[in-house]
Parts: C-alpha cells; sequence; structure tokens
C-alpha cells in the first residue's frame, strides 16, 4: 500500500462506494487500521463509516445501537 498517497475520501452507498478524493486507504470508524481500498468490503451507509472487517462492523452497528439509546 502507498500510504504516500493518504487517505482516500468515500461516500458510501449501498453495494458500491463514490471516490470524492483519491488516496490508498479509508481508516477503520471502530480500529483505527488503514484499510486499502480494493480490500474495503464492510461500510455503514447511513453513518458513512468504513469498517476493516465484519467484527468492526459489527462493533460500529452496536456502537450506534447504544447511542441511540
Amino acid at each position: 500500500m502507498d500510504a504516500a498517497l493518504g487517505p482516500a475520501k468515500l461516500t458510501y452507498g449501498d453495494g458500491r462506494y463514490e471516490i470524492l478524493r483519491h488516496g490508498a486507504y479509508v481508516v477503520c470508524a471502530v480500529t483505527g487500521r488503514q484499510i486499502p481500498l480494493h480490500d474495503l468490503n464492510y461500510w455503514s451507509v447511513a453513518r458513512q463509516e468504513p469498517y476493516v472487517d465484519g467484527d468492526a462492523a459489527l462493533a460500529g452497528f452496536a456502537r450506534a445501537e447504544q447511542a441511540s439509546k
């Protein structure tokens, strides 16, 4: 991964995302880990958050659920 490119800025949609600013990665909303765009498979459309994996996605959804109570 070419971190010199820095983070990308994306808009997350249903089953796809749109690149607003090109970059090498996005940052997981739960873990803070860098996710290369070619490995990005999990995100929340409602919260516009990327997740590094399924466990992080579940944690993100649980966090949002707790915040809404």
